[in-house]
């Protein structure tokens, strides 16, 4: 009788390799960075031409009563949220709202004031010494020029576009990491550095935009296009954004066919 043969065992089907998911751009890794725009002038023109009907006039978060407060808040956010620095700027701008007034609190009674914030001592040290300097070498006056501002302690080039943008309407491009993920991973103005980004978006942005552009892509970035996962269902601009993270969906979002439709309508009455 002939011996049964054992069978041999069934391979199993290959398991399809899972899809490597693409690390979100940051400052600190920017990952692969593109050579150049994914985006047409034109294309470019539309993104910022339905920014600006959705949002005609942004605003940035910080609460300020002058150029100097405007200038101290932006030097306390620097890894802190607006939010925190809104509540603890709420009294210490009722209480000094000039250089003068801020040197006659002195350092320990700014720190005190603003210690819920991360890096308070540092920072009550830079208000001072920034208040010093507006005093001595600018007649108390925050000036008007990026390479004055950048001379202040704690004032980067970030921090200098954010008041000559905010207060003295220049079309400056202030790249924070909202920003920085958004010229990358949207792909309008890649780069390997918060400069490169800064200058990419300089050529791309059309000029009739530029006043609120970085506003824009910062709130884009900071309530929409988030770090771990994109809201698409709630973009304004999904249906010409190309950047391979967008998430597929069944229709386009209501607030991007509404921001169409009204854009169209506008040109409509124009023409």
């Amino acid at each position: 009788m002939a011996e049964a043969k054992t069978p041999a065992p069934r391979k199993s089907a290959a398991k399809p390799a899972k899809k490597k998911k693409r690390a979100t751009p940051s400052v600190g890794n920017p990952g692969r960075v593109l050579k150049k725009s994914r985006y047409t002038k034109a294309e470019t023109y539309a993104i910022f031409e339905r920014f600006h009907a959705d949002n005609p006039e942004p605003e940035g978060e910080l609460d300020y009563v002058n150029a100097y407060t405007l200038l101290v808040a932006v030097v306390l956010s620097a890894q802190a949220t607006d939010v925190g620095v809104n509540r603890a700027t709420k009294h210490l701008f009722q209480i000094a709202d000039t250089p003068e007034k801020m040197l006659a609190l002195g350092e320990d009674k700014v720190r005190e004031e603003i210690r819920t914030i991360g890096l308070f001592k540092t920072k009550a040290k830079n208000v001072i010494l920034l208040s010093e300097q507006l005093i001595r070498d600018h007649g108390g006056e925050v000036p008007e020029d990026r390479e004055a501002l950048e001379k202040l302690p704690g004032v980067g080039r970030k921090t200098a576009n954010v008041v000559l943008n905010i207060f003295f309407g220049h079309p400056t491009i202030a790249v924070d990491t909202h920003l920085f993920r958004l010229g990358n991973r949207v792909g309008i103005a890649p780069g390997k550095t918060p400069l490169d980004v800064e200058m990419a978006m300089e050529k791309a942005v059309p000029a009739e935009f530029g006043r609120h552009a970085h506003h824009w892509l910062i709130l884009h970035g900071r309530y929409i296009c988030k770090a771990r996962k994109p809201e698409c269902r709630r973009c304004v601009i999904y249906d010409l954004c190309k950047s391979p993270e967008k998430e597929p969906l069944d229709s386009i979002p209501e607030i991007a066919v509404r921001t169409r439709a009204q854009i169209e309508r506008q040109k409509a009455a124009v023409s």
